[in-house]
């Protein structure tokens, strides 16, 4: 059987502008079946670094934290701190980001609760006996939300291809633990040849594993722990991951920590994707760089395998942006993230969770 998949365009009219569209949306996709009155409800998103302004904005977070009082659940919004270094890395710091990039309780209407705690130690541990992982370990104030929206900006990623939902989940409800435990394969390597020593991403390495000796980048297996930044900020795609070990290992690790996330939810999630400003790298970093393709509109399902998919298929649909990064698949019906990622199978997170039988790849997408 087919999942459902709910989607709105972006269009609007002097009767119903865009955010009360989303809240119709949010109905119809089934909020009031999801969430009990009085329940705490973890509104999970991604806050934004600081410089990047591709994430979802401000006032369609206070329509979703609207819906949800409406129906008698107390949402508050939230997300878990960063494993590399950045403006989320602690939760002071994550929840001023949060508060300077507008998720102030002014404008959204709902408390801003960091899920594991100050220093990203505060996790409760998740049994899931799968391939990869015996535990997970997750942001305990989500783990102990009774109910769960997942509010995820749609967009490419280096690691998996796209971040959609999956992402959202897996990596994003992670304890900072359960995030190193996720990235302890992703190893990069230097191509000396292509290093120019401009030190780049000596300054960003949280763990101080890159060095420069002779006008070279040297990393320090031992120290890293797999973050992936370093590979963002070479201006010169000097430092690189081994794709073919990596990748896949990556992708059924964050498979199976959503898997721990969803653990005891049953009937008490929901999932919406903007896909919006899609860019072409992920949302922590402090910049972000032209979307790939047109904004296309909201999604919403039940099912987060089937929502990611849909998505994808949205996003493949289209035209390439004359002014984006992409130099291939850019006709509509193309991989547009094979085209920015090209060693990255996104397919590998699908099929996974759909043999976990965390959702389906099958889907109807019904236009609101």
């Amino acid at each position: 059987m087919k999942s459902k998949v709910y989607f709105i365009d972006l269009r609007a009219t002097p009767k119903e502008n865009l955010v009360s569209k989303l809240g119709r949306l949010i109905d119809i996709a089934g909020l009031s079946e999801t969430i009990k009155e009085r329940e705490l409800v973890a509104v999970k998103l991604h806050f934004g670094e600081l410089g990047n302004t591709a994430f979802i904005r401000p006032v369609f977070m206070r329509k979703i934290v609207e819906s949800i009082k409406g129906v008698g659940g107390f949402p508050f919004l939230t997300d878990a701190n960063t494993l590399y270094a950045g403006t989320r890395s602690d939760s002071p710091h994550h929840l001023t980001t949060a508060i300077q990039n507008g998720f102030a309780y002014s404008v959204v209407n709902a408390p801003l609760i960091i899920a594991d705690g100050l220093r990203g130690k505060n996790k409760t541990a998740v049994t899931v006996n799968q391939k990869r992982f015996k535990r997970v370990y997750i942001g305990t104030d989500i783990v102990e939300a009774d109910a769960l929206i997942s509010v995820a900006h749609f967009k490419g990623h280096e690691l998996s291809g796209f971040g959609g939902t999956i992402k959202n989940l897996g990596m994003g409800c992670a304890s900072r633990k359960g995030k190193l435990a996720q990235h302890s394969t992703v190893g990069p390597k230097v191509i000396e040849k292509k290093c120019i020593g401009c030190g780049d991403c000596t300054s960003h390495c949280s763990q101080n594993a890159l060095d420069l000796v002779d006008e070279k980048a040297v990393l320090d297996s031992k120290k890293c722990i797999g973050c992936g930044e370093c590979i963002i900020v070479c201006p010169n795609e000097a430092i690189q991951i081994q794709w073919d070990q990596a990748i896949p290992v990556f992708l059924e690790n964050m498979v199976e920590y959503a898997m721990g996330v969803l653990k005891g939810k049953e009937n008490k999630t929901l999932f919406l994707n903007f896909i919006t400003n899609v860019s072409p790298a992920c949302d922590c970093y402090g910049y972000n760089d032209a979307p790939i393709v047109r904004d296309i509109g909201v999604v919403a399902s039940k099912d987060p395998v089937a929502i990611d998919q849909a998505s994808v298929d949205l996003v493949n649909s289209e035209q390439a942006l004359p002014e984006s990064c992409l130099k291939t698949n850019i006709a509509s019906g193309e991989d547009k993230f094979r085209g920015v990622y090209p060693n990255v199978d996104w397919t590998i997170q699908l099929d996974y969770a759909e043999n976990l039988g965390l959702g389906s790849r099958s889907y109807e997408l019904k236009k609101i």
